[in-house]
């Protein structure tokens, strides 16, 4: 059991901030800094970027707009908010392979919110063991906090062009936690801008999603559309996914900061797991309600649902180009989500063969929701097979 040093009922910030660290770093965290709650240029920016629509189907973004902002509407009284790193890279490198998916690395091993959300749980524990006069919430990338904007304020790193948030001799391989309080703490330095003329992930992104430097259109983000978003991805957009089922980290593996990552055993629970980091894309596509579960329980990739994995496996064989592919999207055609048969559909048309158009020819007939049935037309249209 972990001894908790009292501070006092009114705690000295330096006495304070000096426990926080030093249980941050006994809990696995990599870094930790605060920045004092006060207005920010960023809140301006994040309501101009919600009002032009970018943020897509991500409604909570705009209901908690405000929270956001101000993190007094969170916390009343707050005075800071502390922010955590932990390191996600393990060494392990992406998988190239058509038939294979590509997913994310931070989704390659636990679920960080789990990992990370029990260690910020402690950590307050002990803020509060040692102060009880101090209150406050905490959060693990699931509430009202600009978790980047404020680990900028206090030092952590800067807000790239690709908008992640980028340390120098660290890079960007890492997660986030915020904790808001209503104490006094010592603060850190605002970190500067090191990206200088690189736009090396402006010029990466396969869908032109980073539409301006520090500007990130989600509605053409391969991360949002493979687990954000829960509709048909935009025809225009499918070729540009590849096999990438589960996010995309092509802006992060160009970075040059990246160069600099380091292997630590903070990330050790994030570790590939068996079949995690490049699974066969025939057996996502194939998984039912039961398999996904049992499969991807306790991982990031839950969240996607079993739908829209499914959604992203059929784009990805119909990128994959390989005949070996026809044969479980044929399968698909005959999923119960019309979603999945829509997109099956539209990889079919896009490999062609025989094979492809004669199931397509029979899914025309038998296809009895309006979108995959104009799915089913478009693909047959486009292998030249007719209706």
């Amino acid at each position: 059991m972990s001894v908790v040093p009292q501070v006092s009922d009114r705690p000295d910030p330096a006495a304070l901030t000096r426990l926080i660290r030093e249980a941050a770093r006994s809990l696995g965290f990599d870094r930790c800094a605060a920045a004092p709650v006060r207005e920010m240029a960023a809140a301006r920016r994040f309501r101009r970027w919600l009002a032009a629509g970018m943020h897509g189907d991500m409604a909570w973004l705009e209901r908690g707009a405000e929270r956001r902002c101000d993190p007094r509407l969170v916390v009343p009284g707050a005075r800071s908010v502390v922010v955590l790193t932990r390191s996600y890279y393990t060494g392990h490198e992406p998988c190239p392979e058509p038939l294979r998916a590509r997913v994310s690395r931070y989704a390659w091993g636990a679920e960080y919110h789990e990992v990370m959300g029990r260690a910020v749980a402690e950590l307050y524990r002990r803020i509060v063991a040692a102060a009880p006069a101090v209150s406050g919430r905490y959060y693990v990338d699931t509430g009202p906090v600009l978790e980047k904007v404020w680990a900028e304020l206090a030092g952590l790193g800067w807000i790239g062009k690709h908008t992640n948030l980028v340390t120098v001799g660290e890079g960007s391989w890492f997660f986030l936690a915020a904790i808001v309080l209503d104490a006094e703490l010592e603060y850190g330095e605002p970190a500067r801008d090191h990206c200088g003329r690189c736009r090396a992930c402006i010029d990466v992104c396969p869908t032109q999603a980073i539409v301006a430097p520090y500007v990130l259109d989600a509605r053409r983000c391969i991360s949002y559309l493979t687990i954000e978003h829960r509709g048909p991805i935009p025809r225009a957009l499918r070729p540009a996914i590849g096999n990438r089922v589960f996010g995309c980290d092509d802006c992060q593996e160009v970075c040059p900061w990246n160069r600099f990552a380091r292997l630590g055993a903070s990330a050790r629970p994030f570790a590939p797991r068996p079949g995690n980091a490049a699974p066969l894309l025939a057996r996502l596509l194939a998984l039912d309600e039961t398999g996904f579960r049992d499969r991807f329980r306790h991982t990031p990739i839950r969240r996607a649902k079993r739908a829209g994995l499914a959604r992203n496996a059929a784009v990805a064989l119909g990128n994959s180009g390989r005949p070996e592919a026809v044969e479980p999207l044929v399968q698909a055609l005959a999923d119960r989500d019309a979603l999945v048969r829509g997109h099956a559909a539209w990889a079919l048309g896009r490999l062609g063969g025989q094979r492809a158009a004669s199931a397509l020819r029979r899914a025309a007939i038998d296809e009895n929701d309006p979108w995959a049935a104009r799915e089913v037309r478009d693909a047959l249209e486009e292998i030249g097979a007719g209706v």
